[in-house]
């Protein structure tokens, strides 16, 4: 269950800062409670439990890192060149005879084990081969091209950590030190449903002052690239006793509850106070454009297990943003993985843009090389919050930090890809 209390994010502050949001986070919430057996198979995306040790060394045994000529470099000359007779051939996947003995070479392949004594490979494009013998040219050092055993992981070493998010690279560690099984923690339940009158499931003609939900898909889209167990609760209406019901219901047997819609501080917008009757809202305004009105809290149900709630913004482009910079970090703390910060790289500005101070903007651009090598971001021109070809168009996230009010051409711009944040 997810352990959090109803003062975990106490803060008396009128807008929260990104920062704080993560901080807090990593501070005042603890992982879900459950773990379980995995096959590597199935491993993907899952947080790996215990600290992976490796059982073996990783590579096994000491190896030709290229196509060459294994040697003993006390045989090669210092101030010449050295002929020795090529005295065995190796592939990958075949045993040494035979120790390699003084004034001899042992033709290897790429993973073919070092022979006994050998420890140093000359690459076969660097050699000449004549008659049965091998001639090699000065200055190459000892140990070059050859891989020694555990030299990528020692037996008994810490292969994964605790809390690894398991992807592809991850799942190849754990092949290459032979596990077939992984300790995993539990994925993380999360219960979504848009909220509003006017939202309506796709797949039927479009009614008079409807519009179909974006949000439910790409919320659902964004949680099980992060492992999350979705129950898809569809849409409420914008009826406080039903989302009481709803949240209520959610709770029960889930760790997590996001909305999106109705989050504001118009009349027609149910969830914050809803949720402050049925539980306790710890924040609802974020420091950060597009995005604001985000509410984060807690809902405990009659079983005693409290999920954590976030209520989105009801603009897609803004639930995109709100997602990455508040439910990421969430998701990532409830799943009991290591914390993964966004980081922005710089790129260069091709625009004029002028922001408020004191928060953290957002802006969506299209990132290309210049004719002189640098990377250029081009803004996308249409900014608004409810724009779904700002996010179809462009490459990434313009980060603006709170302290600046104004980019020029020319200046430098953070940038966060699309990519980062769906890792």
């Amino acid at each position: 269950m997810a352990q959090l209390s109803d003062d975990c994010f106490a803060f008396g502050g009128k807008l929260m800062s990104i920062d704080d949001v993560e901080r807090l986070m990593l501070e005042r919430i603890s992982p879900i409670d459950g773990q379980s057996t995995v096959k590597l198979a199935a491993a993907r995306g899952r947080v790996l439990a215990r600290d992976l040790i490796a059982t073996v060394d990783l590579p096994p045994f000491a190896n030709s890192a290229v196509d060459g000529y294994a040697v003993r470099h006390g045989d090669l000359s210092s101030d010449g060149g050295t002929r020795l007779r090529v005295a065995e051939r190796l592939t990958a996947g075949t045993e040494p005879t035979s120790p390699v003995l003084p004034g001899t070479a042992v033709r290897v392949f790429t993973g073919a084990p070092m022979p006994e004594g050998a420890d140093t490979v000359f690459m076969q494009e660097d050699v000449a081969y004549e008659n049965g013998a091998v001639i090699l040219p000065p200055g190459l050092k000892r140990g070059a091209n050859s891989r020694a055993a555990g030299e990528d992981i020692a037996k008994g070493a810490i292969a994964l950590a605790a809390g690894t998010r398991l992807g592809p690279s991850e799942l190849a560690m754990a092949a290459a030190i032979g596990r077939t099984d992984l300790r995993v923690r539990k994925r993380v339940r999360v219960a979504l449903f848009s909220t509003g009158d006017e939202v309506q499931d796709a797949g039927e003609p479009l009614r008079k002052a409807k519009v179909y939900d974006a949000n439910r898909p790409l919320v659902k889209a964004l949680l099980e690239n992060f492992g999350a167990r979705v129950t898809d609760l569809g849409i409420l209406k914008d009826d406080p006793a039903e989302l009481s019901e709803a949240l209520k219901n959610a709770a029960a047997d889930h760790d997590l509850i996001i909305t999106s819609g109705g989050v504001s501080a118009g009349e027609a917008d149910f969830v914050r106070p809803v949720l402050e009757s049925v539980g306790s809202l710890v924040f609802w305004r974020v420091a950060i454009k597009p995005g604001r009105p985000v509410a984060m809290g807690v809902v405990p149900s009659s079983n005693a297990h409290n999920a954590a709630f976030v209520g989105l913004p009801g603009n897609p482009v803004a639930v995109f943003v709100t997602f990455a910079r508040v439910v990421r970090p969430l998701l990532l703390r409830l799943a009991g993985a290591n914390a993964e910060p966004l980081v922005a790289f710089p790129v260069r500005s091709t625009f004029a843009y002028k922001k408020k101070k004191d928060r953290r903007e957002y802006i969506r651009v299209k990132v290309a090389r210049s004719a002189a090598g640098v990377l250029e971001a081009t803004i996308h021109p249409q900014a608004g919050a409810g724009i779904i070809s700002s996010l179809t168009e462009t490459d990434g996230l313009g980060e603006l930090l709170e302290d600046v009010t104004r980019v020029d051409p020319g200046d430098d711009i953070g940038f966060i890809p699309y990519a980062s944040l769906l890792a």
